[in-house]
């Protein structure tokens, strides 16, 4: 064995990276690009029981299951976090984590504070949690509203769950304001190559 390859034995392989923060503060944008230029990140894709839209693929964007199908998964113990969101269920599957880690890749996975709190109290898994801020809340409603696609009662109870999630930034690892894109990326890069430096 070459002294590189013994360097190598050192490392941390199949980091889980945990992506939480408000919606509409931007988690999707900034994954996709961290994703492009990081081989090694393989995005987890979650089931959902909520309808598929126009433009989404399933088994890229979500796995898409019907309430009855995702309950016996959870039955099964097949979930390693879940919450209802909206009316909606959303899991992380034991079996996708599996699977990237399987491929010699790095989890990469976006979900709320309910789901990072159940991943938490989970020691089979230690990811490392990433919470994305907004600049202010002012900010995170002109997104929102930028969007469009909220009715006002809807926009009114986001904005509740986000001061209720950014109440609970102490209970992650890094945190990340998203003011300027670039720099966002470039600062969730940096905590993905400092945990692969790890020992």
């Amino acid at each position: 064995m070459s002294l590189k390859d013994s360097y190598e034995s050192y490392r941390k392989n199949g980091i889980f990276f945990v992506i939480t923060g408000p919606s509409g503060v931007g988690k999707t944008t900034i994954m996709d690009h961290t994703l492009e230029s990081d081989e090694r990140l393989a995005y987890s894709i979650s089931h959902t029981t909520r309808d598929r839209r126009p433009e989404e693929v399933d088994g890229e964007d979500y796995y898409f299951v019907d309430r009855e199908e995702f309950e016996g998964f959870r039955k099964e113990d097949r979930f390693l976090e879940w919450a209802e969101i909206y009316g909606d269920y959303y899991g992380t599957s034991r079996e996708e984590i599996d699977r990237i880690k399987r491929e010699g890749r790095d989890p990469f996975l976006d979900i709320d504070v309910q789901g990072a709190a159940q991943l938490r109290a989970d020691p089979s898994v230690n990811p490392v949690f990433v919470f994305l801020a907004p600049p202010s809340l002012e900010e995170l409603e002109r997104r929102i509203d930028n969007r469009g696609a909220e009715s006002p009662e809807v926009k009114e109870k986001r904005m509740g769950v986000a001061r209720e999630e950014l109440s609970r930034i102490p209970e992650f690892d890094y945190l990340i304001v998203n003011e300027k894109l670039k720099r966002a990326v470039e600062e969730l890069e940096a905590v993905i190559k400092a945990e692969r430096l790890k020992v």
